[in-house]
């Protein structure tokens, strides 16, 4: 009998066809989120879950799916998965980490020049047939060449987004929860403590983890730092940056320009204030969304469930330590 598997949303056809090589599986075909009831009704008789961000996988899943030796996250994040308590009852949780880097650093920079240089604002103008001549003071946006980029976190990602801001010349400073000599020599990049990152930067963007210490991490105080220049980019998670603090620093004139890839929540209501603000880019987090990142996540999630319901390592698992009991 081949292992039973729940997939919470469609992924690449590559993938499933390999799940379907070697186990039966169920996948929950909406375009929105498993609920939470359904959710529950299909993990009893699971031995492994191919899950994404949007599930929380906690406690009550896991007593409900009591056959369960496998949690395997399609993302580089696993903050929707209660990962001490499957440690608790033995179940691996896995993710898809570095696979995602290139493309989330590119589509970084994407936001970062489209908030620079206020395309997305200038399409809205053409659309509405507001595009009359072309004007010397229409639209005037801000530099990057040249200009000082601040990255919060310099790992994987924000190395990649570092590397991309030597092209244009830019000055890169850093601030991280550990020093990076390696990288300081290799992408002259320089340290700052986060106040004084705040304070010099041009450009500002994050790229932390969703911890308890960086929630909200980018607030009132932070923004009152930032010259009023300053355009802050995330494309991390969204609950790094306060939304209200947020929205009165644009609205106000404390920062320039936003640009996000992630919201908090998500997807962002379209009551938000934030929405009523034309110094504001939001995508909905896409910065991974490439055909070919996107397949190579899918498989790497497969990969990782197969491995564990083989009695196998995993090649990428969160908690090794349930392999040792």
């Amino acid at each position: 009998m081949k292992p039973r598997v729940y997939v919470t949303r469609l992924i690449p056809e590559a993938a499933l066809k390999k799940l379907a090589d070697n186990c039966d599986y169920r996948i929950w075909e909406g375009e929105l989120p498993v609920p939470r009831d359904v959710l529950l009704q299909e993990v009893p008789p699971v031995d492994a879950l191919l899950s994404l961000l949007t599930d929380k996988i906690d406690g009550a899943v896991m007593n409900a799916a009591s056959k369960l030796r496998v949690i395997s996250n399609m993302a580089v994040g696993f903050d929707n998965v209660d990962v001490p308590e499957a440690t608790k009852r033995k179940i691996m949780v896995c993710n898809t980490p570095a696979v995602l880097t290139d493309t989330t650093a590119d589509f970084a920079f994407a936001l970062l020049l489209a908030a620079a240089r206020r395309v997305v604002e200038g399409e809205r103008v053409v659309r509405a047939g507001k595009w009359k001549t072309w004007g010397p003071m229409i639209l005037l946006g801000q530099d990057v060449h040249h200009a000082t980029l601040g990255i919060i976190g310099l790992g994987r990602i924000g190395a990649e987004v570092a590397k991309r801001a030597r092209g244009f010349d830019m000055k890169i400073i850093y601030n991280d929860s550990v020093r990076r000599p390696n990288l300081e020599k290799t992408l002259g990049v320089e340290f700052r403590d986060l106040r004084t990152l705040l304070a010099e930067s041009d450009f500002i963007t994050v790229h932390s983890p969703l911890l308890p210490e960086t929630y909200h991490l980018i607030g009132e105080e932070q923004f009152k730092l930032m010259k009023k220049t300053a355009i802050l980019v995330n494309s991390a998670r969204g609950p790094i940056v306060d939304p209200k603090a947020l929205y009165n620093a644009l609205r106000n004139g404390q920062i320039a320009y936003a640009a996000l890839d992630v919201t908090e929540p998500e997807p962002i209501p379209l009551d938000d204030p934030l929405l009523t603000l034309e110094n504001i880019v939001i995508a909905p987090h896409i910065a991974s969304a490439s055909v070919a990142t996107r397949t190579r996540m899918a498989m790497m999630a497969v990969d990782n469930l197969l491995a564990a319901i083989r009695g196998e390592r995993p090649p990428h698992i969160v908690n090794p330590e349930v392999l040792a009991k």
